[in-house]
């Protein structure tokens, strides 16, 4: 297995973006799955990652699917009282880092709780509102 994936498994649930942030490339674009739209840049995914690593309670990868640059770690969880699985569809990039970073999950009622208890966290978060701010 590819050791940035394997790095990956040990941090993410883990929720510190200080661990996450080495490990994605300058440009990274993470798609979440609570609505259609694409973050771009390293602090802001490694900051939105950290947030999710502390949203999910009982994470678990479950199986990892992958060779090369493409890989596929599928994952259960639960958020609040809520159970949820999911895939992260993750590639590479040339020198080993992620360059794109696609959650897939289900059920739908566990997604809204999601983004409910995401947009509680970031919305208080220095460093994501700044980059929200940058955006505008």
């Amino acid at each position: 297995m590819h050791p940035t994936i394997t790095t990956m498994q040990e941090v993410v649930a883990k929720g510190d973006d200080s661990k996450i942030a080495p490990l994605l490339a300058e440009q990274v674009k993470f798609m979440p799955p609570t609505y259609f739209a694409t973050w771009t840049g390293r602090d802001a995914v490694a900051a939105v990652l950290g947030h999710v690593g502390q949203v999910f309670s009982d994470f678990e990868y479950r199986r990892v699917m992958g060779e090369g640059k493409d890989w596929a770690l599928e994952f259960q969880c639960k958020i609040g009282d809520l159970d949820a699985v999911g895939v992260d569809l993750i590639t590479l990039d040339d020198e080993g880092l992620i360059k794109t970073f696609e959650v897939v999950m289900r059920p739908h009622k566990s997604i809204g709780a999601l983004r409910e208890a995401m947009n509680a966290r970031v919305m208080k978060d220095p460093a994501f509102l700044k980059h929200k701010a940058a955006l505008s």
